[in-house]
């Protein structure tokens, strides 16, 4: 059902006025041929020196600009009202007892979803937070996963997986945007949702976190496919979905990454941590797919690290192989730069960033791709990858893959 946007909108403006009652505001998205003078808008309320005042940070493309305005003051009203003004596509409007989703529709009307919390929260009014969270600690899909308890706090074990989910949040929210706005994905639709599938999805922390960013904090309709090999990973995760209320729109199936047959074309496809050649399998499968977005975090580097060991080292390079830990290292890196090679290659413009600080994790390399339709222009690209793999004497599986699939 849709009502009036602006009946909506001050129904939500209500709400994030109210120094009691609002816990966090997020506006983000672009209405269809507008563009609004922020990519995301967070509000909250903090208590300063001065007494409580409503924080407004607005993001551009570049960076985080924040303002503070007296609670109840008219400058305060006035900072509302002109976001308000702003056409955004989505308002997340999370209060102490319900969070309220809006979503404005290409006729301008809005489709507003309310649940109610199971208890009633306190809002964090602290001003020297470390950062503003793209998932609260209290929201259902981290009670559900295990990272927060009962109570919405994080768990002191858990702080790690936390900031984990975070980053990837944060990269994913990044990657979307983009692609969005210069058109290399699709704007998705209630009857035509945004199609992803997570390949090797384990217990599914990411996949579930991006399902909920993505919906819940983006507003954009979302259908997602897990897979992995382990039946007990699916029922898990299917319980999951089904605790959260989403088994509709999050679905989990038993099976191999490089036999994987989702219902449908998927337009974005994740591989977070899968093991060694399992991320080359993955992405083969994107190209294979087309897929529009792909966001490949790999997990151990094995397979040209072995290959590193049984060839010569080619002069003036022996000192980088010579140590079994650097050989390690540089496989790595090599591995993962002729993974990014391979795919500029097939039509992708490719970004190696990292995931998280290595101090959380050594797994901190995430391979960010849009698919451009276009190969890089001339033969420098592909002169570059073949005497790189010539020199070492290695054979990407990535590359026998897309060979494989007439893709390369």
């Amino acid at each position: 059902m849709t009502e009036p946007l602006l009946r909506v909108l001050a129904r939500m403006r209500s709400y994030v006025l109210d120094p009691d009652v609002l816990v966090r505001a997020v506006a983000s998205g672009r209405q269809k041929g507008t563009e609004p003078r922020w990519r995301r808008v967070e509000l909250r309320y903090v208590d300063l020196k001065a007494g409580r005042h409503l924080q407004v940070t607005a993001y551009d493309a570049t960076q985080a600009h924040t303002s503070n305005h007296p609670a109840g003051s008219d400058a305060a009203r006035e900072a509302v009202d002109a976001l308000l003004d702003e056409p955004f596509a989505n308002w997340h409007v999370d209060t102490t007892t319900q969070q309220h989703q809006v979503r404005v529709t290409k006729r301008l009307e809005a489709v507003v979803h309310t649940t109610d919390r199971e208890a009633e929260v306190e809002a964090e009014r602290g001003h020297d937070r470390d950062k503003d969270r793209l998932l609260a600690p209290d929201d259902p899909v981290l009670r559900a996963l295990g990272i927060a308890d009962a109570q919405g706090r994080v768990k002191p074990s858990r702080q790690a997986k936390y900031r984990q989910v975070e980053e990837f949040c944060r990269l994913l929210d990044a990657a979307v945007t983009d692609a969005l706005e210069k058109g290399h994905l699709r704007r998705p639709t209630t009857d035509e949702p945004l199609r992803i599938v997570d390949l090797g999805c384990g217990n599914a922390y990411l996949t579930f976190a991006a399902h909920r960013f993505l919906t819940h904090v983006r507003g954009l309709p979302v259908h997602l496919v897990g897979v992995d090999v382990k039946e007990q990973s699916r029922e898990h995760n299917s319980g999951v979905a089904t605790t959260l209320g989403v088994a509709d729109e999050v679905e989990f199936v038993v099976g191999t990454i490089a036999a994987a047959q989702p219902p449908e074309r998927p337009e974005v496809v994740l591989a977070l941590h899968a093991c060694d050649t399992a991320t080359d399998e993955a992405l083969a499968r994107a190209v294979e797919w087309d897929a529009s977005l792909v966001l490949a975090a790999p997990c151990c580097h094995h397979d040209v690290a072995a290959q590193l060991r049984k060839a010569p080292t080619p002069a003036p390079y022996q000192a980088l192989t010579r140590h079994g830990i650097l050989r390690e290292r540089f496989a790595d890196t090599l591995t993962d730069g002729l993974r990014a090679s391979l795919l500029r290659l097939s039509g992708y413009r490719v970004e190696v960033v990292q995931f998280v600080e290595s101090q959380h994790t050594p797994r901190n390399t995430l391979l960010r791709a849009v698919r451009t339709g276009s190969p890089v222009k001339g033969g420098g690209a592909r002169k570059e990858y073949d005497e790189l793999v010539a020199t070492w004497s290695i054979r990407p599986r990535l590359a026998e893959l897309l060979e494989a699939s007439g893709r390369r």
